[in-house]
């Protein structure tokens, strides 16, 4: 007869998962993110200042290249982070737990060492490329998804003055750029050879043309209220003595709305995400890719949506402008710490694109899915007549000289 004392089961002590988080430590750690980088936009681009005087010396090539490398670095690092954001904030918001394992160095530290693990899973994934497929194509598609997600960023001014290459055409610079992205969505469904990939790739590529014209009407509005296309000259048509009141988003509101949900159907993210309807066709024009080529699409699709928030915060609420622009005195904004935090710099240009995400991420967590009809009427039937009606209104606005946006 057994020991009836080696078949009692003792409880293992493990660390218990099983309840939802509460919502306030995704809280805190927001804040705590906020706060990192927030100081990271108000010193990074002074230090970058300084370091770029301090190495003149330099060919002008490496000089470029080492701006290249600041701005792709922290942006790359800021898609990794924001993928670990996303789980943790919808989970916060549907009651329970998002990835809180992962750690680094032994530690847990809330799960912030999944996104790392993630990247480390995709390096080391196989990628699998159909028999059938045009092997070139196949390859080059998640390249040419990631390339204007990254080349946009050269015209997009962080401070007054800081900027890679202050282009006079910058806006139209903008337009052409993420016309492109439809490329690598259309050549990597018809290279797969597969009618999934084929059919999520139609849908893709209609629903990015389509709400590509609203965004470029809702674009005009901007052109016609600042009166140039250079992105740092439209941030300064926005500085005035009323500090927020003198963005643009109070007279192009509608344009606004527009251009960021017509934003949000670009990148394909949810309620927009019928090209990768998993129901109906798998997962879209990516479903035969895997590893690194997969990794392409899905770095390519948060690289945009940061894209989107920085545009939408440059061009309607005043970039890096303080909401509190030409409110405040001298003396304040000579204060040791609270002047440079209340005046203007790049950190209120990190706060409106971190206030932007949250947006994506709350819709995600927010609204179904539309049907491919709603989103076609959608683009089609009222986004592009409210934006010509609304070039209308700001043509008028601009002729009757309306305080204090266009006097």
């Amino acid at each position: 007869m057994a020991d009836p004392q080696l078949s009692i089961e003792k409880p293992l002590e493990v660390y218990d998962d099983r309840r939802p988080s509460s919502p306030v430590m995704p809280v805190l750690v927001g804040l705590t993110g906020l706060i990192v980088l927030g100081a990271v936009g108000l010193f990074g681009p002074r230090l970058l200042a300084g370091f770029w005087q301090a190495w003149y010396w330099l060919w002008p090539e490496a000089r470029i290249l080492l701006a290249i490398v600041a701005i792709m670095a922290p942006l790359i690092i800021g898609v990794a982070l924001l993928t670990y954001v996303e789980r943790r904030v919808i989970g916060a918001m549907q009651a329970r737990i998002g990835p809180n394992r992962v750690g680094i160095g032994g530690f847990h530290f809330w799960g912030i060492g999944q996104p790392f693990a993630d990247v480390v899973k995709l390096l080391l994934k196989e990628v699998v490329v159909p028999s059938a497929s045009n092997r070139f194509l196949f390859v080059i598609a998640p390249a040419l998804a990631i390339g204007p997600a990254f080349a946009a960023w050269a015209v997009l001014p962080f401070d007054d003055g800081v900027v890679l290459a202050d282009l006079d055409a910058g806006l139209l610079y903008i337009l052409a750029l993420t016309s492109l992205a439809v490329y690598g969505v259309i050549i990597a469904g018809w290279a797969s050879n597969s009618k999934y990939a084929f059919l999520g790739a139609m849908r893709s590529a209609a629903q990015i043309v389509s709400y590509e014209i609203a965004m470029g009407f809702a674009l005009v509005g901007v052109l016609m209220a600042s009166g140039s296309l250079n992105l740092t000259r439209i941030v300064q048509a926005q500085a005035g003595a009323l500090g927020a009141v003198d963005w643009f988003f109070i007279p192009l509101f509608p344009l606004f709305l527009v251009y960021f949900i017509s934003g949000v159907a670009e990148t394909n993210r949810a309620p927009f995400d019928v090209a990768e309807g998993e129901s109906e066709i798998v997962a879209g024009f990516h479903v035969e890719y895997s590893g690194t080529t997969f990794a392409g699409f899905f770095l390519a699709e948060y690289a945009n949506m940061i894209l989107i928030s920085a545009l939408a915060a440059i061009m309607f609420l005043g970039g890096w402008l303080s909401p509190l622009h030409g409110l405040l005195g001298a003396e304040t904004l000579a204060l040791p710490v609270l002047g440079p935090a209340l005046g203007d710099g790049p950190h209120w240009l990190a706060a409106k694109v971190a206030f932007f995400l949250f947006c994506f991420l709350w819709f995600r967590a927010t609204f179904p899915r539309y049907r491919y009809d709603q989103i076609m009427r959608l683009g089609w039937k009222v986004f592009i007549p409210i934006t010509i009606v609304w070039i209308v209104v700001v043509g008028g606005m601009i002729l009757g000289r309306v305080p204090p946006w266009f006097a």
